[in-house]
């Protein structure tokens, strides 16, 4: 039986045939003693201006991590700091308000009539697309930034534009309020009781919050509608903050910055 004859480096006519071509970005394929190819070597030169973009995106995302990072913890800081709790205990003819979330922004529910306001003259019927939910008792009242309200109706069409927009600076704010009953056990709000006099400040730090001969915005429904407010929204002053500055100046003990749900709701 006739042998196959391979060809080996030991072979000074193929010798040559087993020497490496090297350019600067491969080398080429050559047999190696067994008969097998050798893999390519894989270019590994990065243009400079490639190397400089990553780079750069690299140290942008760090930096917003960090970023990130330390504004959730001095919110938790802030938060956790008592600050408010002037209120005296209320009597029998206090007033019961409530504290909504929905994981994002906060809201506080007031009925339209005790202590001597009556919200119904602030935020009449006649402004909700069905004035007949005028006839509810309670109204449920959160302050936040304009194009965050207007433009995001359901959680799907919030957009990182937006949040980012919001958190910068935005001197468009608004009112949100909606017409509903009286809160019910296990509906997810927080009671509160406030004194008279606590409720009369609480109310007076919402009507200041309202713009002078501001603008109607039709709501998200036939139940609800946003009013021009005052104040300039950004990360530092966001809506569960103003929730929290209302509390405080009710005589509600508070914590001192609050710009999440959660440091609002620890409190109550």
């Amino acid at each position: 039986m006739r042998c196959r004859r391979f060809i080996t480096n030991d072979n000074p006519r193929t010798a040559g045939l087993f020497k490496l071509r090297i350019d600067r970005t491969a080398i080429i394929p050559v047999p190696d003693r067994t008969g097998h190819r050798q893999e390519a070597a894989v270019p590994t030169h990065i243009p400079a201006p490639l190397r400089t973009a990553a780079t750069a995106t690299g140290r942008l995302a760090a930096a917003l991590c960090v970023l990130l990072f330390g504004y959730a913890l001095a919110g938790a800081i802030g938060g956790s700091i008592p600050a408010g709790g002037a209120e005296p205990r209320p009597s029998s003819r206090a007033v019961t308000i409530w504290i909504e979330s929905n994981g994002i922004h906060t809201a506080i529910i007031v009925p339209k009539r005790a202590a001597g306001v009556d919200w119904r003259r602030v935020f009449p019927a006649r402004d909700l697309a069905d004035p007949r939910y005028g006839g509810y008792d309670h109204l449920a009242i959160g302050w936040g930034e304009a194009a965050f309200f207007l433009e995001t109706p359901r959680w799907r069409d919030i957009r990182p534009a937006t949040i980012a927009a919001a958190a910068i600076g935005s001197d468009r704010s608004l009112i949100h309020v909606d017409h509903l009953p009286r809160p019910r056990p296990g509906d997810g709000a927080r009671a509160v009781l406030l004194s008279e006099a606590g409720y009369r400040r609480l109310a007076a730090y919402i009507a200041a919050s309202l713009a002078p001969r501001g603008q109607v915005h039709r709501g998200y429904g036939a139940y609800d509608a946003f009013y021009t407010a005052r104040g300039r929204y950004s990360a530092i002053t966001t809506c569960n903050a103003w929730t929290g500055a209302a509390l405080r100046h009710a005589g509600v003990r508070m914590g001192r910055w609050t710009p999440f749900p959660t440091t609002v709701m620890w409190w109550l």
